[in-house]
């Protein structure tokens, strides 16, 4: 007897759901909305939390009082992106679709929707540093110009954000040419450490114990223009530098600040006897995503860009 459509939707959209934070260079940052409270839709509530410091033991009257606030900031998903896709009756069977839909859905996911969400998320992380303007945490005009230039610029940036009291693990996403130079800084020299995403183990090159995620640089934008896939011109889809974006060389955070959601919205299939349309599957993709960097955490990024100010 052959599975039904809710049942072919359902082991789709389990499998792109993990595959897009495995395959994601930012995919580490979803693993922070684990007490962000989703029940459907484009909004969430994410907590904040503030507490006090220190006082004086008495030894009379005891401990000074404390106060714990908790809080939920409802945050709404910006991005709401799809598609529609149809795979002709005539090049599958009902028993082949399960198989074919996957590939198909699979390639479109980590050519298009990936590299999207990345470059969103990098973008959005670098205009919270901006915006905020934390001193000495955003720099323009930093081409890089040789391997101990590089070296120089990234331990700068660690030791802005450890100088704020982010004492917790960092994260660096940096362009392959900055690696790259980075790499021939330290020669054989060049630490490495075990980087967990998504459930799989990697080893990454690291600085100071901070791990480098390789990052392409087309990823690697101040600000994006996300085509609609419907105006002339931007049939395509997907997403391109903005006209005032800038290169990122290299990003630097405590892997706790970005909080970042990504949800597929229920997935629909139609076999060939419903869609009207034509003699054909037809597969529905749609996609929440945003990120969010609450107010107490906007001033531990640090940010090296190309091109000056």
């Amino acid at each position: 007897m052959p599975i039904n459509n809710f049942t072919h939707a359902q082991i789709l959209q389990t499998t792109l759901d993990e595959a897009a934070v495995r395959d994601m260079v930012t995919g580490w940052m979803d693993a922070n909305a684990g007490q962000v409270k989703y029940s459907g839709g484009a909004e969430v509530k994410i907590p904040k939390m503030t507490t006090q410091g220190l006082g004086d033991y008495d030894r009379d009257t005891g401990y000074p009082a404390g106060s714990i606030t908790l809080t939920w900031q409802t945050r709404e998903m910006t991005q709401d992106r799809g598609k529609q896709f149809q795979i002709d009756a005539m090049d599958l069977d009902e028993n082949a679709f399960i198989t074919t839909a996957a590939a198909v859905m699979g390639d479109f996911q980590r050519r298009w929707v990936v590299p999207e969400i990345d470059a969103y998320r990098i973008s959005k992380i670098a205009n919270y540093a901006i915006t905020k303007n934390a001193a000495g945490m955003v720099n323009y005009g930093q081409t890089i110009n040789g391997s101990s230039d590089v070296l120089r610029q990234i331990k700068t940036g660690v030791a802005a954000i450890r100088e704020l009291g982010y004492n917790g693990d960092l994260v660096i996403h940096a362009t392959d040419s900055v690696i790259m130079e980075v790499e021939l800084a330290l020669s054989n020299k060049l630490q490495n450490t075990t980087w967990s995403q998504g459930g799989i183990n990697t080893t990454v090159p690291a600085i100071d114990g901070v791990p480098l995620i390789a990052t392409p640089q087309v990823r690697m934008y101040t600000a994006i223009t996300l085509k609609d896939g419907r105006t002339s011109g931007q049939e395509i889809g997907g997403y391109e530098k903005a006209s005032s974006g800038k290169d990122i060389n290299f990003i630097i955070m405590p892997r706790i600040t970005p909080i970042a959601v990504t949800k597929q919205d229920k997935m629909r299939i139609f076999d060939p006897d419903t869609f009207q349309k034509a003699n054909a599957w037809s597969i529905d993709y749609r996609r929440y995503h945003d990120l969010w960097i609450l107010d107490n955490k906007m001033d531990s990024i640090y940010v090296s860009i190309k091109e000056a100010a």
